[in-house]
């Protein structure tokens, strides 16, 4: 049985997904439908958890919109995620970064990693 539902999963996993971690500047360009239109929408923003693994696995992406904090969680192998693009990479200590929550402008930036 384990077997089976293992091969279902391995059918789903997305080939082209380029590498990202947590404190990263990402865009994810999202499909969203209106009506019966279909659409490209960006949501640009620093990735502040990465969790699970497989074709289960989602990342959450927090930005700053008019002063208020937004956070978006999508499924990394989902068909409404077209690609994500990252922008610059950052230097974090931490695995899940909810400390930028409580913190406000300038203070809620990750430092950029220079490689």
């Amino acid at each position: 049985m384990n077997d089976i539902i293992k091969s279902i999963e391995e059918a789903q996993l997305k080939s082209d997904i380029t590498p990202f971690s947590v404190g990263d500047t990402v865009k994810v360009y999202a499909k969203v439908k209106e009506g019966n239109r279909e659409r490209t929408q960006v949501f640009e923003g620093t990735v502040i958890k990465r969790q699970n693994g497989s074709n289960r696995e989602t990342f959450t992406v927090r930005k700053s919109s008019n002063g208020i904090g937004v956070e978006k969680t999508w499924p990394l192998h989902s068909p409404i995620v077209e690609k994500i693009e990252v922008t610059r990479h950052g230097k974090v200590r931490r695995a899940k970064l909810f400390y930028l929550r409580d913190r406000v402008g300038k203070k809620a930036k990750v430092k950029e990693l220079v490689k």
